[in-house]
């Protein structure tokens, strides 16, 4: 049942994955990922036997471009999809230039290459969600939960009689073989405590498998989460101690950057530090945990 298209992002595998759900009523799409992506899940479709006018859903874990980048271009090609997206995220869907605005200023000139056409989606083609729901999706029972933390505008979804969860970056970053999972913490929405929270609510539906954007299935939801945690902990512990010592924060991203990717590189090799760091730019992990810390300083 669990089927996923790895999108080879820039040209390197199994740095963002979408879920393909097939029911006997047409297919989702869990994070299609940015348009720069989009000839490649076409043509894996095609190979499955399937094409963007069988698609009838698209569910966003959340907005951020590397796993929604490419909905509203998909959406003009798709007649059928509709769009499941939190209701913080909705407007950014129907009007995305915030969203783009935003994401300009961590790219820069890298933008277009990075992510391509960012399209708005139509508001009749939103599906716009609480903090739970359930529905269905080609005629298969679904359930969504809130799930804030990495963003604020974050939902997981989970299929009972099949026991997955797809929870986009709730459960970071895990390549397959690396044995390694790296919270992504960009900014600006990183809430710890949120995390905490949204961690419970997934394994309170009791999962067998965790569905990650980054990338693939995980067989282990309790253990996956814990080794999250530990990581999340000692990272945030680091950023927080890195602010009371000399320097300008550039300085200290620069330092934590280094030390990460010394130590990934020492735990599974360059290829796979630098697979990690496409995923999940490390700069920005120190900037999201750091903005943290300072706004609970000043809470």
């Amino acid at each position: 049942m669990l089927d996923f298209i790895d999108l080879n992002f820039q040209g390197q595998k199994a740095v963002i994955a979408t879920a393909v759900i097939r029911g006997h009523e047409g297919v989702a799409l869990v994070d299609p990922g940015p348009s720069t992506t989009l000839p490649t899940l076409k043509k894996a479709l095609k190979e499955r036997g399937m094409g963007l006018d069988d698609v009838t859903a698209i569910l966003l874990t959340h907005i951020h471009l590397d796993h929604a980048g490419g909905t509203g271009t998909l959406i003009a090609e798709s007649a059928r999809a509709n769009v499941y997206v939190h209701e913080r995220g909705a407007p950014h869907m129907a009007d995305p230039s915030k969203l783009v605005a935003s994401a300009s200023r961590l790219y820069g000139a890298d933008m277009d290459t990075l992510w391509g056409e960012v399209r708005a989606v139509p508001n009749d083609r939103l599906r716009v969600l609480g903090d739970r729901d359930q529905f269905e999706i080609g005629g298969l029972p679904i359930e969504s939960a809130w799930t804030p933390g990495h963003a604020w505008h974050h939902v997981s979804y989970f299929m009972p009689h099949h026991g997955i969860a797809y929870v986009g970056d709730t459960a970071g970053i895990a390549r397959p073989d690396a044995n390694i999972i790296v919270p992504p913490t960009p900014p600006p929405d990183i809430d710890l405590e949120a995390w905490r929270a949204s961690t419970e609510r997934i394994l309170a539906w009791q999962p067998a498998v965790l569905f990650l954007t980054h990338f693939g299935p995980q067989m282990t939801p309790a253990g996956h989460f814990e080794a999250l945690w530990a990581r999340i902990d000692d990272w945030s512990t680091r950023v927080r101690d890195s602010l009371d010592k000399p320097g300008t924060d550039e300085e200290r991203a620069a330092a934590f950057t280094s030390s990460v990717a010394k130590e990934l590189t020492k735990a599974s090799g360059k290829e796979q530090a630098d697979a990690y760091a496409s995923a999940a730019r490390f700069d920005f992990s120190w900037t999201g945990l750091a903005r943290y810390w300072r706004k609970k300083a000043t809470s």
